[in-house]
Order: C-alpha cells, then sequence, then structure tokens
C-alpha cells in the first residue's frame, strides 16, 4: 500500500502519496525498437482513460523511454500546457499571462532544473514563493539542511532530487505532459492549479558500460499556487503563496524519506507484486491515489503496472 502524509503549510493541507513500487510489473526482454507514431497533441484538459499500451521492451542507455507511453511525450518544459489568459480576480489579461509563465516556471525549477535535480539548492523555485508565508519558509529551511528528514519535512515534496554518487540521468531529457488551470481564489486572487507528470531516466553513477540498467522514476505532482493581490495579502512582487500540493513518485524508494529519490536499481524483479494494490503511473485521467486517508507505518508499497 501507499505512504500517505498529511502535515501543514500556512495552515492548509499538505498531502503527500508515495507510491514506491516493490516490483514493475510488465518489464520484459523483447526485440530492440518501439512502437512508431507522432508526438501526443499537448494535454488542455484532463484525459478520459489512461494511455494505451506499449511494446514491453526494456529501456537502454540508447533508447531510455523505449516501452513507456513517454517516448511520445514532450520534452521538459513543453509538455506543460499553459491556457490563453484572461483578466480574473485582481488580474489583468496580462497580468494572468505573467502569473501563469512564472507558475510554469516554478514546475520547471523544480522538477526539471539539472542543479536541482543533482542534489543542489532550488534557489530558482524559492524565489518565486512568498517570503512572508512562514510556515513554507521554515519546511524550506528544515527540508534543505536536514540530512535524516522525516515525512513532512522531505523535500522531495516539491523537489526532484537523486544523489549524483549514486545515480545519474540518462542523457539530457526529461519527459513530461500536464497543464495549467487557473480561476479566482479567495481574497480575488489567480489561483494556478498545475498537474505534472515528470518521467526521469536514470542509470546507476559510474561508468557501467552500454548494458548499464536504467530504471525510469516517474513523478506526478499538482501544486496550487496562489497570486495574491497585494491590497489583501502580504506578499512580494513576482511571487505566490502555496495552498497544497500532492506527489506519487513511482521507482522513487520504499523505505525511510532520504531527501533523495532512490531507484530500485537491481531490485525491481526480487520483490514480490502486490495484486491488490495496482497503480498506473502514466494514467492522469484520475487525481492523484490517496487511497484512504490512513498513514501507514510499514515500508508496503503499491505495484506499479508498468514503468
Amino acid at each position: 500500500m501507499g505512504w500517505y502524509v498529511t502535515g501543514l503549510v500556512a495552515g492548509l493541507a499538505l498531502l503527500v502519496v508515495g507510491l514506491f513500487p516493490q516490483e514493475v510489473v510488465g518489464w520484459f526482454d523483447g526485440n530492440d525498437g518501439g512502437r512508431d507514431g507522432a508526438p501526443l497533441a499537448a494535454e488542455s484538459e484532463s484525459p478520459r482513460e489512461a494511455p494505451g499500451a506499449e511494446p514491453a521492451l526494456r529501456p537502454t542507455l540508447a533508447e531510455p523511454f523505449r516501452g513507456s507511453p513517454a517516448a511520445h511525450w514532450a520534452d521538459g518544459a513543453a509538455g506543460i500546457t499553459v491556457p490563453s489568459a484572461k483578466a480574473t480576480g485582481w488580474m489583468d489579461p496580462a497580468q494572468v499571462e505573467r502569473a501563469l509563465r512564472q507558475s510554469r516556471d516554478f514546475m520547471v525549477a523544480t522538477g526539471l532544473d539539472s542543479r536541482v535535480l543533482r542534489g543542489e539548492r532550488p534557489t530558482k523555485a524559492i524565489a518565486l514563493l512568498n517570503p512572508h508565508q512562514e510556515d513554507v519558509q521554515e519546511y524550506l529551511r528544515t527540508a534543505l539542511s536536514s540530512t535524516a528528514p522525516a515525512p513532512e519535512t522531505n523535500p522531495l515534496l516539491l523537489f526532484s532530487r537523486f544523489r549524483p554518487e549514486q545515480t545519474r540521468l540518462v542523457g539530457d531529457v526529461v519527459k513530461t505532459r500536464g497543464r495549467l488551470t487557473y480561476r479566482e481564489g479567495k481574497r480575488g486572487a489567480v489561483e494556478v492549479t498545475a498537474d505534472v507528470t515528470f518521467v526521469y531516466p536514470v542509470t546507476p553513477a559510474g561508468n557501467g558500460g552500454r548494458d548499464a540498467e536504467v530504471v525510469r522514476t516517474i513523478v506526478r505532482r499538482t501544486i496550487v499556487m496562489s497570486w495574491d493581490d497585494p491590497a489583501e495579502v502580504i506578499t512580494e512582487p513576482g511571487t505566490m503563496s502555496l495552498i497544497s500540493h500532492a506527489v506519487d513518485m513511482t521507482n522513487g524508494g520504499c523505505s525511510a524519506p532520504t531527501g533523495y529519490f532512490v531507484p530500485p536499481f537491481g531490485t525491481a524483479k526480487e520483490q514480490p507484486a502486490d495484486e491488490a494494490h495496482q497503480i498506473d503511473p502514466y494514467d492522469r485521467s484520475k487525481p492523484i491515489d490517496t487511497g484512504n486517508g490512513t498513514t501507514a507505518t510499514g515500508s508496503d508499497c503499491a505495484t506499479a503496472t508498468r514503468s
């Protein structure tokens, strides 16, 4: 079963779902190659169903997205769809356009910045956060300084990070699929919701040769941001407040938090599959699975049907 952690950020619920599969179902050896097909159109609304099955081919250093629906996704920031801007709340269209652009910048800074992925300080992301939102600032101070974070102060709640001495990205492409939506929030704020899935192909650090193992760590994040009216909320220009966020992690680790993703190199086939609790990390037709809201105390993990 998944790990469920609840906490508070500035008095608002913070929810994370950790889905670290003990075994990835559907990894089989096969012939080289992948399914031909044009890239998918940008995601402008919630899909109605999960993407279709791909040939059961394992990823390689040369083809890290082989056998994955992500092979047809866009690269990096291009996979995050931004809607057209209209006057909303306290903002005119130009201000909304800027808020949307900066919201996407935040998703890029937390999930695509190469320095952050190597475990460095997420300076660009922090610069977009309201410095007066004290609970968030306290989370940042604790999460980014602790060598043994608690579940509620795990930096992975907001930032994608790997230990460079243990894990390296395969190539320089991270596949993404997702979108931004917005509406008027409290006190006339512009409330932006980002729902984005990131697919990171990784391999053990060091020179493993051309046949080195490749694992895909899949992370889906839903983050709700409030671009507040400075006449109503203490804030700074170009910064926003966090309302809530949730994250699914597949192939990111299945033990106490370390502050970094821990891909299951060499162990994916050694763990029994949980037939009763299976998750498709590519299925964006459903909201992030929060289960029954309980907190797991053991090391149980959901089983990903594919990776």
